[in-house]
């Protein structure tokens, strides 16, 4: 009994380990006890917010100048920025601990210390902030706060601030659908079905064809959230999220696009015009480029939030991916994707960021533990990381083409690749419904057309070396490729690539623990193992390796970046790895291989012979 008693501690011990791990500190707007706030308003104070109308020019994004002044300024007096403008109105719902009034329940869409660009406040009660809002559906106000986050009282309101048409379309998302030619828009916008019909127009670039295709429409309500603080502070209306279905695209053609809603009076309103080109047809032989990472998140250009604390990387990432748009053909972002946590405003704050990769590229997302675990929702951990979300966020923004969006798993085609996308916030031990899933995408896939064949999930079930899966011992989670390797061997995966730890890590070709080929920069002919690689160093706060060296672990680097694999045909594929500083490569390999290779019999990948056979 005594021993069953220590490994239940040993395994309790090891569940708190990783998940101190995966936190990487608190969603910054979580350090604002908003229900705690009461009332000190002081005549001598003020805020004041200019322009008051925004986006006469149809912007999206505009940034706002902030005067303020308090007769008793203190360093840890701060600037919260409320949308819908009316943030005293709210009520708390019953999940709430008891408080008292004014029951503040709304917690800001972004925040930022008084003296941040005003050093010298504490001294004049003066100060002066410049920030940035993004349509999102209503109207703002700036509120001055003192005595700090835990105990904020508040000291004065501003003026309201409004973009011209809230509930415009924006912040389209683009991903591949169910067929290989057809390409779906996800957008979000105010206008309700009973309001307005939502669609796209689009055709050819340069053609004459103007086409019209229909939008479904979704959304969720504060009853649809798991738990606090999706339930409660982190609240705000999503507005309504459409999906349109543009079919039968020819091959690489390009496109363009607008989002429009017809009012019922008539009255159109259109989005700015937008452009894609079509993927390939399965197997075709063109140029293919793919970029992949993980654990991006958001952060503020304004310096709010106190983002750079915890995602520095996140504006870099965003930033050298639009740079090098024009050599991107999809995007795969497998999992964490913005850190919202249960603060709904931040999916809006999100898409905005993006917005100029996921409207011209298919944005292809995975499920990760900050979209989808709680407890008692089915989820394979029962930790709370997504702060009450529960997935619905993830399941509605964003596209995949899963057969049910429930369970984040899915495959798709791109030319001359086949990617299978895993859910590593379910079940994907042997038996399971998503190891039939996996087994089934593995095994389907005509690896003379599509040679290139990806395996993506956000938890590591390969190999990495982050200290935690090293003390562990295990080098990976918990049951993790115990199930898998042999599918990912018989099937002669490629590549497997993984987020969650935020670092970048590459093995060599590998099967049950041991290098199957020794060489790290070109490999030609069979390869005889899958290359296992963490790429979760798109944004998120870095995840420290151990100091143990494995002879499995060719490359590792505890820095901001993503990869991108690069199809010249179907015998030459490039992997590189590019720093989000600056998008120079700093890991790169080669695969040179014939049809014959692949189907070349390696250790555990051809069925068993006989002399009867």
């Amino acid at each position: 009994m005594r021993g069953l008693n220590s490994i239940s501690l040993a395994i309790l011990f090891l569940l708190t380990a990783l998940q101190e791990a995966w936190s990487h500190g608190d969603q910054p707007l979580s350090k604002i006890a908003i229900h705690k706030a009461s009332f000190a308003l002081q005549d001598h104070a003020y805020v004041k917010a200019s322009p008051t109308v925004l986006g006469f020019k149809g912007q999206n994004t505009e940034w706002v100048s902030i005067e303020f002044s308090s007769p008793n300024p203190s360093n840890d007096d701060w600037i919260g920025v409320f949308s819908p403008a009316n943030f005293s109105a709210s009520t708390c719902p019953e999940e709430n601990p008891r408080v008292y009034p004014p029951l503040l329940c709304s917690a800001p869409i972004k925040f930022q210390y008084a003296n941040y660009s005003s050093p010298e406040y504490k001294k004049t009660g003066k100060g002066y902030l410049k920030l940035q809002l993004i349509n999102q559906r209503s109207n703002f106000s700036f509120a001055l706060f003192s005595a700090g986050l835990s105990n904020p009282k508040l000291v004065a309101v501003s003026n309201q601030v409004a973009f011209a048409n809230p509930n415009a379309p924006v912040y389209p998302r683009l991903a591949q659908g169910k067929e290989w030619n057809e390409m779906t828009v996800t957008w979000t916008s105010g206008y309700g079905i009973d309001e307005a019909e939502p669609f796209v127009e689009w055709g050819p670039k340069g053609g004459d064809r103007v086409l019209s295709a229909a939008a479904g429409t979704l959304t969720f309500d504060r009853n649809s959230m798991c738990g606090a603080p999706a339930r409660t502070v982190g609240w705000r209306d999503p507005g309504f999220i459409h999906t349109s279905f543009l079919k039968e695209l020819w091959p690489n053609k390009k496109y363009i696009y607008k989002l429009g809603h017809r009012l019922f009076n008539g009255t159109y309103i259109w989005s700015e015009q937008y452009q894609f080109r079509a993927s390939p047809y399965p197997g075709q032989n063109s140029l293919q480029r793919v970029v992949i990472f993980g654990d991006m998140g958001k952060d503020e250009a304004d310096g709010s939030n106190e983002y750079n604390n915890f995602q520095r990387g996140s504006l870099n990432t965003t930033r050298e991916l639009i740079r090098d748009l024009k050599n991107i053909d999809i995007i795969f972002h497998i999992g964490d994707i913005c850190y919202a946590n249960g603060y709904i405003s931040q999916w809006d704050q999100f898409t905005a960021q993006v917005e100029p990769i996921t409207s011209t590229v298919p944005y292809m997302i995975a499920s990760g533990n900050h979209e989808r675990d709680w407890p008692g929702t089915g989820s394979f951990y029962g930790n709370m990381d997504s702060g009450g979300e529960c997935g619905v966020l993830a399941e509605t923004m964003f596209y995949v083409p899963a057969e049910n969006r429930a369970k984040f798993w899915y495959s798709t085609d791109y030319g001359m690749f086949r990617f299978c996308v895993a859910d590593t916030e379910h079940d994907w031990r042997e038996g399971t419904e998503q190891y039939k899933f996996i087994e089934h995408c593995l095994a389907s896939v005509d690896r003379q057309k599509q040679p290139w064949l990806i395996f993506l999930a956000h938890r590591v079930l390969g190999y990495s070396s982050c200290t935690s899966y090293a003390e562990e011992g295990s080098f990976e989670e918990p049951m993790g490729r115990e199930s898998l390797q042999k599918l990912w061997q018989k099937y002669k995966v490629d590549i497997a690539v993984y987020g969650h730890v935020h670092s970048y890590e590459r093995t060599c070709p590998i099967y049950q623990n041991i290098c199957t080929n020794k060489e790290k920069h070109y490999y030609k002919g069979t390869l005889n193992g899958t290359i296992h690689v963490v790429a979760g160093g798109g944004g998120a706060s870095l995840s420290p390796f151990t100091t143990l060296q494995t002879q499995w672990s060719f490359f590792r680097d505890y820095d901001y970046g993503f990869i991108k694999l690069t199809a010249f045909d179907h015998s030459n594929l490039l992997f590189e790895y590019k720093k989000s500083r600056d998008g120079k490569v700093y890991d790169s390999f080669r695969i040179s291989r014939d049809y014959r290779d692949i189907l070349a019999c390696t250790v555990d990948s051809c069925p068993s012979m006989t002399l009867a056979s």
